[in-house]
């Protein structure tokens, strides 16, 4: 990995990141993306955390929030 500025943008969705770009979750877990444009799921509701799948869209339709969900709610 080459040291380089990295721009980072914030909408009501998902955190746009220039790419490529290296993803490294709390838990330890790794994603590499190749893309131009990363979108980094903020919602938490993506079917492939911590990438966006635009599962937000549909909250947002639904209740008129984009609050981020509880991943562990009802997990037991």
């Amino acid at each position: 990995m080459t040291a380089r500025d990295t721009t980072v943008r914030i909408t009501s969705g998902p955190v746009l990141v220039d790419g490529p770009v290296v993803v490294h979750g709390v838990d330890g877990s790794v994603v590499r993306s190749e893309r131009f444009v990363t979108a980094v799921c903020t919602c938490r509701r993506s079917k492939i955390y911590p990438l966006c799948d635009a599962s937000h869209r549909e909250v947002r339709r639904a209740t008129g929030s984009c609050a981020p969900a509880d991943r562990d709610a009802g997990a037991e």
